[in-house]
């Protein structure tokens, strides 16, 4: 847990500073707080553990935005974190990067991996709108709607053939539709994804029980009590591809933008079984900062 909280005070250290030199000339800042969203932990905009259909950053079409994340997860067994960039151009294009790290701490040493073993994984994304508008269009039931990919190379091959993983890369493929009702003060947002991945990727990619893409959800839903802070609860189902029981995942969490440049998301996290350990449920913590 040290060591998370150490990961985490010198990423809010970087991600401040980084915030401090985006002041430029390139982003008008045009939309409210917190309906960017914040960064997932594949890097894109969304929620914790979900992808949204808005494009990262306070940009309007006239303009280039971007953030830095970092994220960490402790679960009763495991530990788990990310940090990456994001840019959003012109209110339409995001390109995202995130690496994560699973650390499996002492569980290593009961499955023969060794203590501290860690499963690491790159994701490189790109999300395009393709209609809506999450905010400006209140007048219309149409919500907005984007579609993207996240190329993900996870780091263990010879451990994720072992396990009975076919890959050790992949290609997730989605399509998100997310509504901001200001009258509400509520977001809404869903997402289906075609996906091999074990646990994210981290895990691989496919397995003895499936080779074949998945149809899965994720969703969100947050109330806006204030301008500035949101409460919400996230729902992600994943596929069974491995021996190894993958249950869904689900978060109720807070997000507090302190202003466009920085905010702090704190969650309760529950991911069930992982690896034949069960009931891996925590904390989830994550700073974003950009403009």
């Amino acid at each position: 847990m040290q060591r998370l909280r150490t990961v985490l005070v010198g990423a809010g250290m970087l991600l401040c500073a980084t915030a401090a030199r985006a002041e430029s000339d390139l982003r008008p800042s045009g939309k409210l707080l917190l309906t960017e969203g914040v960064s997932d932990i594949e890097g894109a905009a969304g929620g914790g553990i979900s992808t949204w259909a808005v494009i990262t950053g306070y940009e309007t079409r006239d303009g280039i935005g971007a953030n830095v994340h970092a994220t960490g997860i402790q679960l009763k067994d495991y530990q788990f974190r990310s940090w990456g960039a994001a840019v959003g151009f012109y209110d339409r294009l995001e390109l995202s990067y995130a690496h994560q790290a699973f650390d499996t701490q002492g569980t290593g040493l009961k499955l023969g991996l060794g203590r501290n073993f860690t499963f690491g994984q790159d994701v490189y994304g790109a999300k395009v709108k393709l209609l809506g508008d999450a905010v400006y269009t209140q007048d219309s039931w149409v919500p907005q709607v984007a579609v993207g990919a996240q190329v993900k190379r996870a780091d263990q091959g010879a451990v994720i053939g072992l396990l009975g993983g076919k890959d050790d890369t992949g290609v997730d493929w989605y399509v998100a539709a997310t509504k901001v009702y200001l009258d509400e003060s509520l977001v809404l947002s869903g997402a289906v994804r075609a996906t091999k991945a074990n646990q994210t990727g981290l895990l691989g990619f496919g397995g003895p029980n499936n080779d074949d893409y998945h149809a899965e959800f994720e969703g969100s839903a947050a109330l806006l009590l204030t301008k500035r802070f949101a409460v919400g609860a996230e729902y992600r189902t994943k596929p069974n591809n491995l021996g190894l029981k993958e249950d869904d995942w689900a978060t109720v969490f807070a997000a507090f933008a302190i202003n466009k440049t920085l905010s702090i998301t704190a969650a309760y996290v529950d991911l069930g079984e992982i690896a034949t350990f069960k009931h891996q449920n925590g904390a989830y913590l994550s700073l974003q900062a950009g403009f």
